[in-house]
């Protein structure tokens, strides 16, 4: 018997100290415009009016995490109900948020929830609306007001510090669908049920050592597009974190968007789809916060960096020939990319964000930039075998869809006619991925994972 209850006091022991080290804070905010505004992630006629009736309310969160032991380690996750952040909100955010709290850029990671239930966010996507000046100022007053949320959300979760164990489990939710239907007349939204797909639901349970649910960060690859209706609401994402919240009182639920790019929800279009499928994901978080979890021990590494992704070739005179059409939105593109080469702007590239933040040798976050395809998930996880992985979507700034190569070929509303409504030249050069995918390798060896050469790299890309 003591023979029994000393190998228990090891094992316990052990697992304590996997997952020791680490402090944690976490605060919330309500993000809901104050005004009615445009809502965003439609271009449709039915979004030209500012809304005001809200479903449920919006909300801003922040998770701080810290080494006990080690000054400068941590990292600060803050997840938004929003489309996504524009470049000029998003820097405008992380100058002050490191400025401020002394931080380097690796410790910041952004994730938006892509609701398209939420306000615009000045200035994306700005080729789908007619807006006047007042419109554009209340615009410009929210990106303001978020800004100081988030900084204030900072403040209150370093505030709350306290010791805490982090463990990490996976679930599933199985209400994701790929949108990529392939027809006779090419490829179009639609539902191709074979298409590829991630379930994976990984969910960080950070608790306090009285074994007290304190924080939990969960993610899917989805679009959260379920409902098209003219009330702000959180979709999928906000239902399944109130959910987890009623469950767990006390408890602050964060979703964390994956690669869900050409991934929707099924079936759509209901309040009532809606609420079910934040039940599913819900229902996925509570199982796995009742199964085993593994602890999640120290160092904490974060890295930062970009890489230059460029446009398929183009010339002025197609973007002259736009603006002679009737098609409103083609119109603005063409007006909007001459104008730019008019001024000297680049418009042949744009940098793109990656980032990573892993958790020892336990749990790494692959954040990516831009509403990226399901593929880049799969196919990160299948390069990495030996590591447990999340590779979130709709971070830092949502400049466009990430295509892979292969949905480049293919053609389709991701990589072609979405770049449109983004103001963008056109779809991106074959060398995307493979650039994507180089900087996905340095995040990984930066932050101690095992990585590949550069010539193994693409050996091992080919054959995926």
């Amino acid at each position: 018997m003591k023979k029994i209850v000393l190998a228990a006091l090891i094992t316990f022991f052990c697992n304590y100290s996997l997952s020791a080290g680490y402090r944690a804070g976490v605060a919330k905010k309500i993000i809901t415009p104050e005004t009615p505004v445009q809502l965003s992630g439609y271009a449709s006629a039915s979004r030209a009016q500012p809304v005001g009736e809200v479903l449920h309310d919006l909300w801003a969160k922040a998770l701080v995490l810290s080494e006990d032991n080690r000054e400068g380690s941590m990292i600060i996750i803050v997840t938004m109900d929003v489309i996504g952040l524009s470049h000029e909100l998003s820097e405008s955010i992380i100058e002050r948020v490191t400025s401020q709290y002394k931080i380097d850029r690796s410790q910041l990671l952004i994730n938006a929830s892509h609701t398209h239930s939420g306000p615009v966010i000045w200035p994306s996507l700005m080729n789908m609306f007619d807006l006047s000046k007042e419109d554009i100022q209340s615009l410009v007053k929210y990106n303001k007001r978020l800004t100081e949320d988030v900084l204030e959300l900072i403040g209150m979760a370093i505030s709350d510090l306290r010791p805490v164990k982090i463990s990490i489990a996976h679930s599933s939710a199985k209400f994701a669908v790929n949108r990529r239907e392939k027809t006779d007349r090419g490829v179009v939204i639609g539902v191709n049920k074979n298409g590829p797909v991630d379930y994976d639901v990984p969910v960080l349970k950070i608790e306090t050592y009285d074994s007290r649910l304190f924080a939990v960060l969960f993610g899917y690859a989805c679009h959260n597009t379920t409902l098209d209706i003219n009330q702000i609401n959180g979709d999928y994402a906000g239902f399944a974190q109130i959910e987890i919240e009623k469950n767990n009182p006390g408890t602050v639920a964060m979703f964390l968007s994956g690669c869900g790019a050409d991934q929707n929800p099924y079936p759509r279009r209901s309040v009532e789809a809606a609420i079910q499928h934040g039940k599913d994901l819900a229902e996925a978080v509570q199982h796995a916060l009742k199964g085993d979890f593994k602890p999640v021990g120290t160092p904490l590494r974060t890295f930062f960096t970009t890489c230059e992704l460029e446009f398929a070739p183009f010339v002025p005179e197609q973007f002259r020939e736009e603006m002679l059409g009737n098609d409103r939105f083609r119109f603005k593109r063409g007006k909007f990319i001459l104008e730019a080469m008019d001024k000297g702007y680049n418009v042949q590239t744009i940098r793109y964000p990656v980032q990573a933040v892993r958790f020892g040798n336990d749990f790494t976050i692959i954040a990516l930039a831009g509403e990226v395809v399901v593929d880049y998930s799969l196919k990160t996880k299948k390069l990495y075998p030996d590591e447990d992985i999340f590779v979130a979507g709709y971070c830092t700034e949502v400049q466009c869809y990430i295509p892979t190569a292969e949905i480049l070929k293919e053609g389709g509303y991701e990589p072609v006619t979405s770049m449109i409504y983004y103001g963008l030249p056109g779809p991106f050069s074959e060398n995307v991925e493979n650039k994507i995918f180089t900087a996905i390798n340095l995040a990984m060896k930066k932050t101690g994972a095992k990585a590949y050469t550069r010539k193994k790299l693409n050996l091992l890309m080919n054959n995926l």
